[in-house]
């Protein structure tokens, strides 16, 4: 497994790999990684012929309050864990690198950005949106691999690969949970032990949300407010939103269609985790 350090570096590699005709495929990371991470890692391995992963914490999808300096760094784990999946390359650039001095541009995707996380978050998707533009220009991947956990990330980023007519196919991956059903995330590091199982109620309101919809339930309203009162139920935790919306635009609803998207944003204690399930015909735990 080659690390490489600079974007020149990243893009001979890339370069080499398609002169010789082969297929490359790409798992952006922040690193700590789980199996979340990990799967995005495999599902590149099983449909092409190279494998790249990137470790960044970019700064500029971070607010001014916002946990940019304490967000957790295990380079060499990292590393063992990408050469254990058998990665063939990691992308570790630092952020003089992606950022040098004088950058001055932003890619911004408006009105998606804007829905859901965007709110609370303001400038976090125009970051995300610049650096996942970088890297696809500086890897030059065939697919890239994202997590159906962050919904809006990918429905952005699906959007913004289409408007800039990237040469590159998006290929969401499912949600990884662990066995009492967070969804994995390297926030989940910050929660104390108590924090922890106060958690998992956000997974119990999206499972509630599904045996409504499976009873027959189709108002968004009524939906809406039973996760609400099931998290609501909860001590340790305060609802930053509870949305059913369409996948396309992120607008609210008033009725569940074949694939409306119900999300929630959860702190737990003082960390923030969201969680997100499809719901319409054929909904599943």
């Amino acid at each position: 497994m080659e690390v490489v350090k600079t974007s020149k570096e990243m893009t001979e590699w890339s370069e080499s790999v398609r002169a010789d005709g082969l297929r490359i495929g790409f798992a952006p990371t922040m690193g700590c990684l789980h199996d979340g991470h990990l799967s995005l890692v495999r599902a590149s391995r099983s449909t092409t012929d190279r494998t790249v992963a990137s470790i960044f914490v970019n700064p500029t999808q971070f607010g001014p309050a916002e946990d940019f300096e304490k967000y957790p760094r295990v380079l060499d784990r990292d590393l063992d864990l990408l050469r254990h999946e058998g990665c063939d390359a990691v992308f570790a650039p630092g952020v003089s690198d992606i950022y040098p001095d004088g950058f001055r541009t932003c890619v911004e995707v408006t009105d998606l950005q804007d829905q859901l996380c965007g709110r609370s978050r303001p400038g976090h998707f125009r970051g995300v949106a610049t650096i996942v533009a970088k890297l696809f220009n500086i890897v030059r991947p065939h697919r890239a691999f994202f997590g159906q956990k962050d919904a809006q990330q990918v429905i952005i980023l699906e959007r913004m690969t289409r408007d800039l007519g990237f040469p590159v196919e998006i290929v969401v991956c499912p949600i990884i949970r662990e066995p009492d059903g967070l969804a994995m995330s390297s926030r989940n590091t910050y929660l104390s032990p108590a924090e922890r199982k106060e958690a998992t109620v956000l997974y119990r309101s999206l499972t509630d949300a599904v045996r409504l919809v499976r009873g027959g339930e189709r108002s968004a309203a009524a939906i809406v407010k039973s996760v609400r009162r099931t998290i609501e139920s909860t001590a340790g935790t305060r609802i930053d939103y509870v949305e059913l919306v369409d996948p396309q635009t992120l607008r609210p609803v008033a009725e569940i269609g074949p694939a409306s998207l119900l999300a929630v944003a959860v702190f737990v204690g003082t960390t923030r985790l969201i969680d997100n399930i499809v719901l319409g015909e054929g909904a599943a735990l």
